[in-house]
C-alpha cells in the first residue's frame, strides 16, 4: 500500500523491521537500508536498471533477504515544491511495485540529497570513479536517514 503522509506510514509499520530507501534514476536504484530499530540508514548498493521486471525482482529480492519492513521512495521535487516528469516517474515505479508486495511504501522528498552526498564524499576525499560507483546510495542513505529522523519525532510524540 502507498503512503503519501509519513504519519501513515509510520502507523502501518511492522515494529522490529527495517526499511529501505531508494533513489530511483533513469540509469539506476542506489539503495540503503536502515537497522531494525529505524535509527541508523547505512548505503547499501546500486542496480542498474533494466526493465521494471527484473529492477523489481532484484529490489524484493533484497528485501526479502534483509527482512525489510517498508520501503522509503525519493521524491525528486523541483526546488520550488512542485512535481515534475521525474516524480510522476517515481510514482509510476511505485504503484508498479505496490502490485508485487505487501510492503507499506511511500515517499520522501529527496531535494539536494544528491548534492549532500556528493558533498559528504567529496569531504571523505574520495576519489572521482569511486564517487561514481556510490553516489547512488550515498543519495538513497540520505533520504532514508531523513525519513528516519521523522520517524523517531513522530514516535517520541510531541
Amino acid at each position: 500500500m502507498i503512503f503519501e503522509r509519513i504519519e501513515d506510514f509510520t502507523a502501518a509499520l511492522p515494529r522490529a523491521r527495517a526499511l529501505a530507501g531508494l533513489d530511483l534514476g533513469t540509469k539506476t536504484i542506489g539503495i540503503a537500508v536502515s537497522d531494525p530499530l529505524l535509527s541508523v540508514a547505512s548505503p547499501v548498493l546500486t542496480i542498474r536498471r533494466t526493465k521494471f521486471t527484473a529492477d523489481a525482482a532484484a529490489l524484493l529480492d533484497l528485501c526479502g533477504k534483509r527482512g525489510i519492513g517498508g520501503l522509503v521512495l525519493g521524491l525528486p521535487r523541483n526546488m520550488d515544491g512542485t512535481e515534475g516528469p521525474r516524480c510522476q516517474s517515481t510514482r509510476a515505479f511505485a504503484r508498479n511495485l505496490e502490485r508485487l508486495t505487501e510492503l507499506p511504501i511511500t515517499f520522501w522528498d529527496e531535494r539536494l540529497s544528491t548534492v549532500a552526498a556528493e558533498r559528504a564524499l567529496l569531504e571523505a576525499d574520495t576519489s572521482r570513479k569511486r564517487r561514481a560507483e556510490v553516489i547512488d546510495h550515498v543519495a538513497a542513505g540520505y533520504i532514508l536517514q531523513g525519513a528516519l529522523d521523522r520517524i523517531g519525532h513522530l514516535r517520541r510524540g510531541p
